[in-house]
């Protein structure tokens, strides 16, 4: 479960221009400054800072009073704009929304169905909370698959503060991201309810599948309501905003075609029932967006598939995307020194305008490039993972080279790749 509180989030609109850009400014939890303060030091920033080239965060600022109460500004998803218009964005010619929040240091609260037994079905958490920090700008997908799903929740909750009348315009308030493990797609709901620019007070719900419920088949269509009341308890405070998040929708909504086939528990005929029930009737209240992912989309009830806004599948990295974050891990280890000295690297977007043309500055950023394209095919999970195995298994200094570690990775994902191919024959 995950819930939002202590955000919050002002809005400023400077100018009448497009673009329209969002500024998230994080801000230190010991921090007694005003909001007017902070959002005014904040924009003296931007000014002196206003021509920038994709997104941007600031962790180091040039005066006192930003040092003292605030932990980052972030320029937010300025990717595609600059990619489209291929020039430096002129913040003094946009339209910015400054949105102003403290993160949540508490860890997640455990919500339980029977008191008795102690049965877990959903972990809590207040949002934004700090451990999901980051994580929004860490995934990286083709085209605009973050964008459209920030747009679908923003729309979702515009049309419900505006009082549409749904019986004429239909919503249900479902996304569902469907494709092979290991591609972040749980990963990108939890970035979603912690990245979504709205209301000032956010609560939101996280439930992590359902297979816990199997020891209890005789009555899990009876937990399955229990469970969707405690969301519903959250959801009776109007003032906040509730995601709930259905991690492997599959282990709730199998196929009743396969319960009356034979090949799966006839109980889950009940508990497809209960989760549609309670999904229609939660979906009436204005303050609450249903996320919901799957590894296998053909055992998903039809009738759940067709409650969805939006199906959207979620693959493997392209080479572009591979190389983005093969990049931003490679910054990070240059950052914690472990790779010494720090050395330029350039963005796919830099290389592509280059014309991917040889030469000594760009001999490493196309190195990198080459094992982007032969770790095509290898999941988002592995591919964050395959720094960390290069360094574990053919780095044996403390501190080394970019040329050194570049040689470590592309062993790395030989070796991922060999990996692979003994898992597959062996399964």
């Amino acid at each position: 479960i995950v819930s939002f509180s202590g955000m919050d989030a002002e809005t400023l609109d400077v100018g009448d221009q497009k673009p329209f850009i969002h500024i998230e400014v994080c801000v230190k939890s010991s921090s007694t400054a005003a909001l007017s303060d902070i959002r005014t030091h904040v924009l003296a920033l931007l000014k002196r800072h206003s021509v920038v080239f994709g997104t941007y965060r600031w962790t180091e600022f040039d005066e006192e009073f930003l040092q003292k109460h605030v932990d980052s500004v972030v320029l937010a998803d300025l990717g595609l704009i600059v990619m489209h218009s291929f020039q430096p964005l002129d913040l003094e010619k946009c339209s910015l929304s400054i949105h102003i929040f403290t993160l949540n240091e508490d860890g997640p609260s455990m919500l339980t169905l029977e008191e008795e037994e102690e049965l877990s079905a959903a972990s809590h958490w207040l949002l934004p909370a700090a451990e999901f920090s980051g994580i929004w700008e860490s995934l990286v997908y083709e085209g605009d698959v973050k964008t459209k799903l920030l747009d679908y929740v923003t729309t979702t909750i515009f049309f419900s503060d505006k009082n549409v009348d749904s019986n004429l315009i239909s919503w249900n308030r479902v996304v569902l991201l469907h494709g092979p493990p290991g591609t972040g797609k749980t990963s990108l709901c939890k970035a979603l309810a912690v990245v979504f620019r709205g209301s000032s007070v956010f609560m939101g719900c996280l439930i992590q599948g359902c297979s816990n419920l199997k020891p209890y088949f005789t009555k899990s269509g009876k937990l399955v309501t229990k469970m969707f009341q405690k969301i519903q308890q959250l959801i009776d405070d109007k003032d906040a905003l509730v995601f709930v998040l259905i991690d492997e929708v599959e282990s709730l909504t199998a196929a009743r075609k396969a319960c009356q086939a034979g090949t799966e528990p006839s109980d889950a005929i009940r508990v497809v029932n209960s989760v549609l029930t309670q999904l229609d009737q939660i979906k009436r209240h204005s303050n609450v967006v249903i996320l919901t992912t799957s590894n296998v989309t053909e055992k998903i009830d039809l009738a759940f598939v067709d409650r969805a806004d939006i199906k959207q599948y979620i693959g493997p990295p392209s080479v572009q995307g591979i190389y983005s974050i093969y990049l931003s891990c490679l910054e990070e280890l240059m950052k914690c020194q472990v790779i010494y000295p720090r050395e330029q690297l350039f963005t796919i977007f830099e290389l592509e305008t280059m014309g991917f043309a040889e030469s000594e500055v760009s001999e490493h950023s196309l190195y990198l490039r080459n094992i982007a394209v032969k770790s095509k095919g290898l999941s988002g999970r592995s591919l964050r993972k395959l720094p960390f195995l290069a360094h574990a298994l053919f780095v044996k200094t403390m501190t080394v080279t970019l040329a050194q570690f570049l040689e470590a990775m592309d062993r790395a994902v030989d070796t991922q790749k060999e990996e692979k191919v003994k898992e597959s024959a062996y399964f």
